[in-house]
């Protein structure tokens, strides 16, 4: 992790880098407030929300987020049942919030989810729902979509029902603590029983081929002196177990909607050959070679981001998870179902508060759970939403790279002149642009990551994918976001 703050002798770079991160939210058109008409849809939803009869508040649910997260979609229960487990798995009841055709309604197509930028959230919805009303505070009555499953020994998911209910969450827990609590052996129960379910589940994704990238996350935090930090680091192993059980509920979801024949799924292509192939030629020069014989899943999940060598292979891994999309059905179901990263039918439906698509999703799944009839309002809305979750995602996408090449760009600013040792995490390719997107020449070049700070850029020369090589920081700019660097021979 680097930690690098602008000292007060950098004072003005430290304002210019607050305006630059601010000028992304002109420069990309991000959302501002929301409409007056919003805010009031919001506020009389809350005034007039109703709680939902079915009564699980005795039931001892969690919450496991980042440590400043108050937007909580999630909120978590598991016993033994018999030789295997039951799961209850809340989910934020966005729908009983949002009036269908009303200005809220509206308000949240436009936005498609909630997008975290450097200097603050931009949320999906207005806070008093999402964190505050809608969201599964602790010791807060909270009204939920609850996913029931009985799961076999092995966590073969066995039965699933979907109900509204009341529910009141006991704690807000992180990841950091309850991987400690773990480690050391003083974990509660559920989290004792996520630990053994994760596991499990973890192995079944292995026996169907899934794969899953494991990637240090780059996120931009902020400090309290008005600097910022990158962190990155490899996710902890509780939030693979915890991530398997929202799989889990977006298989179900979308085995619900198939069987249904109505919905909307999570969809992505199987690696085509010629990228199957060129990864193993890369997996090859890289020193630790694929050979097809384990599932491309299987061998991803043996890596080690910390190694240089096996970081590149990651980097280079991301061709085979191309193609994402989401595909609307009703009457007939779609041909190609499958999300092949998951290695099965999948559908987003556990994070309502900060993805659009969700909120159709639960209300679907819960109608077909009951047998009921589906809402027309989220039966009309379902060739429309692919559109709409296309467009914000590149959006969020394109806003993550700027602000990461923004805070780069200012954490190198008192470095120029200086070398660093960096791995290089993709080798040199022809006629690139040098710097963070910009540069000088067309000669070849390839991206290098500095450890400390924690920076990952563009530099001229022919470069080998894994190794390591010393650079000089010639120029770092805020405001065009630019870094250029050189070889040192």
């Amino acid at each position: 992790m680097s930690h690098h703050r602008l000292t007060p002798s950098v004072h003005e770079q430290t304002n210019r880098l607050a305006e630059a991160l601010n000028a992304l939210r002109t420069e990309l058109a991000l959302p501002g407030p929301f409409p007056d008409d919003a805010l009031q849809d919001a506020l009389a939803a809350i005034a007039e929300h109703k709680m939902p009869d079915f009564d699980l508040t005795d039931v001892e649910f969690v919450t496991i987020d980042p440590p400043s997260s108050t937007d909580l979609d999630q909120a978590l229960f598991i016993e033994r049942s018999g030789g295997g487990y039951r799961v209850l798995y809340a989910i934020a009841d966005v729908p009983s919030f949002v009036q269908p055709g009303g200005a809220l309604d509206a308000e949240t197509r436009r936005r498609g989810q909630t997008f975290y930028a450097p200097d603050g959230r931009i949320p999906l919805h207005p806070e008093v729902i999402s964190e505050s009303a809608g969201s599964l505070l602790s010791g807060q009555l909270c009204s939920a979509f609850v996913w029931e499953f009985e799961l076999d020994e092995a966590a073969h998911v066995q039965s699933v029902l979907v109900r509204r209910a009341r529910i009141r969450s006991r704690a807000k827990l992180s990841y950091k603590n309850v991987q400690e609590d773990l480690d050391s052996g003083g974990a509660g129960p559920v989290l004792q029983l996520l630990k053994e379910v994760g596991l499990k589940r973890v192995e079944l994704e292995r026996l169907r081929g899934g794969a899953s990238l494991n990637m240090p996350d780059q996120e931009i935090q902020q400090l309290p002196d008005g600097g910022y930090r990158i962190v990155a680091a490899p996710p902890l192993p509780v939030e693979d177990w915890n991530a398997q059980i929202s799989l889990m509920t977006g298989m179900a979801a979308a085995d619900l909607m198939l069987e249904g024949k109505v919905g909307i799924l999570r969809t992505m292509p199987a690696p085509d050959e010629r990228s199957l192939l060129h990864f193993k030629r890369q997996t090859h020069a890289l020193g630790k070679p694929w050979d097809g014989q384990a599932s491309y899943g299987e061998y991803l999940r043996s890596l080690d981001p910390t190694d240089p060598r096996q970081l590149a292979i990651l980097h280079s891994a991301g061709m085979l998870f191309r193609g994402a999309g989401y595909t609307p059905f009703d009457g007939t179901v779609p041909e190609v179902a499958i999300q092949s990263a998951i290695g099965a039918a999948y559908a987003h439906t556990t994070a309502p508060l900060r993805r659009l698509i969700d909120r159709f999703v639960l209300v679907i799944c819960e109608a077909l759970s009951n047998r009921t009839a589906v809402p027309g309002w989220a039966r009309e809305a379902l060739p429309s939403l692919p559109e709409i979750m296309a467009a914000s995602d590149q959006l969020a996408a394109r806003m993550e790279r700027l602000a990461l090449d923004t805070v780069e760009a200012a954490l190198l600013i008192n470095h120029v002149g200086q070398e660093f040792d960096a791995v290089v995490i993709s080798g040199s390719k022809p006629g690139k642009p040098n710097g963070n997107g910009n540069g000088n020449g067309n000669g070849p070049s390839g991206i290098i990551q500095i450890a400390d700070p924690a920076v990952t850029a563009r530099c001229p020369g022919e470069l080998e994918s894994g190794t390591t090589v010393r650079v000089r920081l010639l120029s770092s700019d805020i405001a065009t976001r630019e870094i250029k660097l050189e070889l040192v021979d």
